[in-house]
Order: structure tokens, then C-alpha cells, then sequence
């Protein structure tokens, strides 16, 4: 019998976008502006997303079919916690733009989930924010 198992991982995203760091951390501060570009749409805020941007504070996403993924800064599936983790981003000014820099620090529990699924979802969550700030005024 195969007992629980833990992965320990981290990545690091960077990204520029041609925008001062104070809209990059509008778009990501601001319930109704990042669930437009990270929940999919602003309807997410009568969905269940919420956003506590402080520290200490909470952010939780619910999306799928009743019962599916929470992303909390634990990922579940249903009832099984996938993963754990601990992420920082950064807002460097560079220019008259942004360099951000992504890290996440997670651990991912019984190969439910890997630190390169992670990564290619957290890569398109951030060409999301990418398309965002070049639509819209943040």
C-alpha cells in the first residue's frame, strides 16, 4: 500500500508589462478588476470570489461544477487537498513599466498536483493580466 506523499517545489514567472507598477497592482489589488482577468469575469464576485488583498488577508475562487477546484492558496479538487502554497509577487518599476516577479513556493500532496501543472496555469493567469492591462484602463 502506498501511503501519502509530498513534493516540495518552487518557480519563479517574470514578466514586463508597459504599464506603471501602481495599475499592475490595481488590476491585482481590486476585486472587481482582477476577477475580470483572473476568475474569468467580474460575474465571479456573485460566484463565490472574494478578495481580502492584505496582509494576512484571503483570496478564494470558486469555478467549475459545484464541489470543484477552491484555490485558496491550498488547491482542492472536490473534497482532496492537491496542494499548499505560498506565493509572492513583486511589482518593480522598471522604466515607465512593470517587471513582476512571480514565485510560488508549494507543496503538492499524493500526485494530485505538480509544481509544472501549477507553473502553466499561473503562465496563462498571467498573460491574462497581460491582455487586461493592454484592453482596458486599470
Amino acid at each position: 500500500m502506498t501511503g501519502p506523499s509530498t513534493v516540495h517545489d518552487t518557480f519563479v514567472i517574470e514578466r514586463g508589462y508597459d504599464v506603471p507598477p501602481q495599475q499592475v497592482f490595481k488590476a491585482w489589488s481590486e476585486p472587481a478588476i482582477k476577477a475580470r482577468w483572473f476568475a474569468g469575469s467580474s460575474d465571479a464576485l456573485g460566484a463565490g470570489y472574494e478578495l481580502d488583498f492584505r496582509v494576512g488577508g484571503r483570496e478564494l475562487n470558486r469555478g467549475g461544477p459545484p464541489g470543484g477546484p477552491v484555490y485558496t492558496y491550498e488547491l482542492y479538487a472536490d473534497d482532496r487537498r492537491l496542494s499548499v502554497s505560498v506565493t509572492t509577487v513583486e511589482f518593480r518599476a522598471d522604466g515607465d513599466g512593470t517587471h513582476l516577479v512571480f514565485t510560488e513556493q508549494g507543496v503538492f500532496l499524493d500526485g494530485l498536483d505538480t509544481s509544472a501543472q501549477r507553473e502553466e496555469g499561473t503562465l496563462g493567469i498571467l498573460a491574462s493580466l497581460g491582455r487586461a492591462l493592454e484592453n482596458t484602463a486599470v
